[in-house]
């Protein structure tokens, strides 16, 4: 079985690996190439992907050539050769290195066997999907210092594929056309209008009408939402659109944002952090109706007292949002959480179906986002159609008959703590969900995981504050988070749920939350990797679980399916992380990035992983007990959002510090003031701590660790 070389660099051509996978090629028998996998083939190949080569596509199945494989993104895939018949058998064709330690969050791209995938960083890898060989490697060069610009790891969701270019959206914010036969840059561009706020992108572009399109990340930073579309050939801007409204003093760029100032309170000064609105994730599109349909995000900060102390409804956040493609004029809007207050975006992956309802179809948009309840909508003008929660909910009772939240007003509490179910993780984020039409179901990877918000008093924007989460790094909640301990229990499920009848049909309890995306397939197959590090295979009518097999990590991202020479292959690409997975783990293996692709017949070796350490509590560094209490809020602001809570939580693809070598601690203050691991996304502190702050979280790590120890 083959696997990659391994091969340092910005950005690697591999001229002679292409020259040495088409002799391998002539040798190999299961290769059916009529011709050698040169550039000038890879340019033939993916040159003739566009808008009809993804819609004809959509009929067959045979290559992944959208992030959510057609333009409704329904991750259903047509090929049945792979079946619940013959599952079992299915076995390791291939794997390969992404050379990486972080999260990967890519669906594989795949045409006619030339596979595109991004692991952490950005870095793009081109591969020969018949053997699982490196054709090229971009990287992007992100600056490593960038990392705490970002909430939630340093990941990428993958790339998109139109007429021999590949884009990548840089974790930085660049936009990126390449080459797909060489990797080689041929535009890039800048989508961040203000380089004093803390704008990234993780998302994967998507490509419409010749346009290339991305949105932003940054919202808990405080800054304000907005989507691009950049020229496909040239990278020119041809549009762009906001979904918060800016300084009412100023003039409003259309008409939709001077509808939604009307929605918010300008006492607050909403327009100096930003607002929020973040459309960092999901993207849809239907050719028929000309329609780009895209998810907002969170307001900023989180709490609606502070960012609007009058109410209102903050459009657009937490809204799916129909625009032209071609001009970016907004056309319509449903708001699934109007005056979000709980971080509940509604960029989780939407989907096209056309459905049959009360005895009409309607064409829809399903949608499954963070606050708990599955929509349904009209997608031709917004109209709301149902929604009911697939989770346990207690922040609203329901929606109306006009689709609005029935709201529970404890939810809203001013002065108290408010354990919201489901809490700022989601029941669902942006791990993909998948429809079949063979079923009739829709697999959602839902989950809980418990938290506690109470509401900030005398909130600063930018302000660093001890005990004030993740200030010290930029963050602006206007929440302090579990200051009383949530009394819910942490859960991860993969529901298959009727979007007709809005009910459960049946569910499969996992160890834990953060559960990858879902794959439907016609073999009558639903495929999802888990956070307790295996890959599987379900009966999508009966939820009976049929083969699986073990990725030796956490697996995050949403798999792939196509077919190469007449056989049906499925990939998944690998690596634990994200917001959840930078401090918890659910795995007792430690693997690096991989892509694993399997056949049915395949017996490919397996790699190897390390066994992880049970991990001994830290003991020993001296410390001063009056320490504790100062250096517990100075890491709250500036060590929990990576590193969790000493000795209590685990860690994820970051050591919690309750379990590091005491050196390593005694060592702390120059570790933290200085740029010692800044190539691994840890910051140097200079300037934000002093010795004597280090010292006091120091105190804080060894006094909680010697308090764990005994429980």
């Amino acid at each position: 079985m083959a696997k990659n070389r391994k091969v340092p660099g910005r950005k690697i051509v591999r001229s002679t690996a292409i020259a040495l996978a088409a002799v391998t090629l002539a040798l190999t028998a299961a290769s059916t190439w009529a011709e050698p996998l040169s550039e000038a083939k890879i340019r033939e190949i993916t040159g003739g992907v566009d808008k009809d080569a993804i819609i004809e596509n959509g009929k067959t199945s045979e290559n992944w050539l959208n992030y959510g494989l057609d333009y409704g993104e329904k991750r259903y895939s047509r090929l049945n050769q792979i079946s619940t018949a013959n599952v079992g058998e299915l076995g390791l064709a291939w794997y390969y290195d992404l050379n990486s330690r972080r999260g990967v969050e890519a669906t594989p791209i795949v045409v006619d066997g030339i596979m595109y995938v991004t692991s952490s960083w950005s870095i793009v890898h081109a591969i020969d999907a018949r053997l699982g060989e490196e054709i090229w490697t971009y990287d992007p060069q992100v600056p490593r210092d960038y990392a705490e610009k970002g909430c939630c790891d340093i990941v990428n969701r993958g790339v998109a594929l139109h007429k021999g270019k590949v884009y990548v959206g840089t974790y930085d914010g660049r936009m990126v056309a390449l080459d797909a036969a060489t990797g080689q840059p041929v535009w890039e561009v800048d989508t961040v209008i203000d380089r004093d706020k803390a704008y990234t992108i993780t998302g994967a572009p998507r490509v419409v009408n010749g346009k290339v399109i991305i949105g932003n990340g940054g919202a808990e930073y405080g800054v304000r939402g907005y989507i691009t579309a950049y020229d496909a050939e040239t990278g020119e801007q041809a549009w762009r659109w906001f979904a918060v409204p800016g300084d009412p003093s100023k003039p409003f760029e259309d008409e939709s944002m001077a509808r939604a100032a009307l929605t918010w309170d300008p006492s607050g000064k909403y327009w100096e952090a930003g607002g929020g609105g973040t459309m960092w994730d999901s993207m849809v599109y239907d050719p028929e109706l000309n329609l780009l349909y895209v998810g907002t995000g969170n307001g900023n900060p989180w709490n609606r007292d502070i960012r609007s102390p009058g109410g209102g409804d903050n459009l657009y956040l937490a809204s799916i949002v129909a625009l032209n493609p071609d001009t970016g004029e907004y056309v319509w809007h449903y708001q699934e959480t109007p005056g979000d207050h709980w971080d509940y975006t509604s960029t989780q992956p939407l989907m096209l179906a056309d459905l049959q309802i009360d005895g009409r179809e309607r064409k829809v948009i399903m949608h499954a986002p963070k606050n708990g309840f599955f929509f349904v909508v009209d997608r031709t003008d917004g109209e709301f159609i149902s929604a009911e929660n697939f989770v346990e909910v207690n922040w609203a009772e329901g929606y109306d008959a006009n689709g609005r939240p029935i709201e529970v007003p404890a939810a809203r509490a001013k002065d108290k703590p408010w354990e919201t179910i489901p809490s700022a993780y989601g029941a669902h984020n942006w791990h993909p969900m998948a429809f079949s039409e063979q079923t009739g179901l829709v697999y959602i990877p839902a989950q809980g995981v418990p938290l506690t918000q109470l509401p900030e008093k005398d909130f600063v924007q930018d302000e660093h504050k001890p005990f004030k989460f993740a200030s010290n790094s930029g963050w602006n909640l206007g929440f302090a988070l579990n200051a009383v301990a949530p009394e819910a229990k942490p859960y991860g499920s993969l529901i298959a749920w009727d979007p007709v009848n809005q009910r459960e049909v049946w569910r499969q309890e996992y160890l834990s939350p953060w559960n990858g995306g879902t794959l439907a397939t016609a073999g009558n197959l639903v495929f999802q990797g888990t956070a307790d590090g295996r890959f599987v295979a379900y009966d999508a009518t009966t939820g009976v679980t049929l083969w699986q097999t073990p990725l030796g990590t956490g697996a995050v991202a949403g798999p792939s399916t196509y077919m190469i020479d007449g056989k049906q292959y499925v990939s998944i690409a690998v690596g634990w992380g994200g917001v959840y997975g930078v401090a918890n783990k659910a795995t007792e293996t430690v693997g690096p990035g991989r892509v694993y692709t399997f056949a049915v017949g395949a017996s490919g070796e397996k790699p190897k992983d390390v066994a992880m350490q049970a991990g001994e509590l830290v003991q020993g560094v001296e410390y001063d007990p009056e320490h504790v209490t100062a250096g517990t809020g100075l890491y709250v602001s500036s060590c929990a959002q990576c590193h969790g809570v000493p000795g209590v939580q685990n860690g994820g693809n970051v050591p919690n510090l309750g379990f590091t070598d005491a050196n390593v601690l005694r060592n702390l203050p120059d570790l933290v003031l200085s740029d010692t691991f800044v190539q691994g996304g840890m910051p140097d502190f200079t300037g934000r701590l002093s010795k004597d702050d280090v010292v006091r979280i120091q105190a804080f790590i060894q006094a909680t660790a010697d308090a764990v120890r005994p429980k």
